[in-house]
């Protein structure tokens, strides 16, 4: 029933069409994106054929005999159109395994797209999981959402700190100033986790160009010097927050709570249907850190899980 190709660059304009107007396809999913880093992963993306054309599309890179849904994207699961039916969808699967058998997989390690990504109800590929792969679900990641309509009320603390800062002269903008906020960033991420960013400034200096109706940085300042900002990716009806810092003095001045004041009262409801803070979890699922959830719930926020299925060919 399905024509498999492995997608390869000359593919791009075709996969960048089909992402645009698939019902839970996000920009991550443009080659533009996606191939900034092709150089740290064997991709291993495919298309999938029927009689009227392109159905579905995975992106995928490969390791040691398995096959991933992307690892360098939060989550990469199956990506279709208003097209997609359940049975066309379960029979996909069916000839994916046998396809990837061939070709030498063993395994398959798999993040399907959050429901909060879709434009319409793209939950096929989950019930295939169950019924035709028989998959493990090995991950749970939880992150924290607000709806845009009937939203909770802010937690009492949260509300006092947002007019703190307010009345420490805290200012918010929309700006481009990525490099000073970078500083912070990484400042921020090697204090507390070790960690530095999963972008380099350059890398997102890059992204931005490519996407810049897509992603969008807000700072916090005072008396011109920035206390901290956010990187929101603008993803359809949703938007995430790729990253969040403060330097400590905008810890003292609370200029993340200054921040979603901004976001959340003002922009997000305008723009997005839900508003995602991103995962809570620390390397593994059930590494829960537990003070920053409690943050994001004094928004308002409530849970949406990520989740990563396995199986064995």
């Amino acid at each position: 029933m399905f024509e498999i190709k492995r997608y390869t660059p000359d593919c791009a304009d075709e996969w960048n069409r089909f992402v645009a107007m698939s019902k839970n396809g996000t920009f991550l999913f443009d080659r533009g994106y996606m191939d900034y880093h092709s150089d740290r992963f064997n991709d291993h993306s495919l298309m999938f054929y029927d009689a009227k054309g392109l159905f579905a599309l995975l992106p995928a890179n490969a390791g040691d005999g398995v096959l991933y849904s992307h690892q360098g994207l939060t989550y990469g699961g199956l990506v279709t159109d208003g097209r997609a039916t359940t049975e066309g969808v379960c029979q996909l699967f069916r000839e994916m395994n046998d396809y990837l058998r061939t070709v030498g997989f063993r395994q398959v390690v798999y993040k399907p797209v959050p429901w909060i990504y879709h434009s319409l109800p793209s939950e096929e590929d989950l019930y295939a999981l169950f019924v035709v792969c028989q998959a493990r679900l090995t991950g749970r990641d939880v992150s924290s959402v607000i709806p845009s309509t009937d939203s909770l009320a802010w937690r009492r603390d949260r509300r006092y700190a947002a007019n703190k800062a307010c009345r420490n002269g805290v200012v918010v903008s929309q700006n481009d100033d990525y490099h000073t906020f970078w500083h912070i960033l990484t400042e921020n991420l090697q204090t507390r986790y070790g960690l530095l960013p999963v972008h380099t400034l350059n890398e997102m200096l890059l992204l931005r160009e490519r996407f810049p109706l897509h992603i969008r940085l807000y700072t916090a300042t005072k008396d011109g010097e920035m206390l901290g900002g956010t990187v929101l990716y603008l993803c359809g009806k949703t938007m995430h927050s790729q990253y969040i810092a403060s330097t400590p003095e905008g810890k003292h001045l609370h200029a993340v709570d200054a921040l979603y004041e901004r976001i959340l009262k003002t922009d997000f409801p305008q723009e997005s249907d839900f508003f995602d803070f991103g995962k809570s979890t620390l390397g593994y699922s059930y590494d829960l850190n537990g003070s920053l959830m409690s943050q994001k719930e004094g928004f308002g926020a409530r849970a949406v899980c990520y989740d990563t299925y396995e199986w064995t060919l």
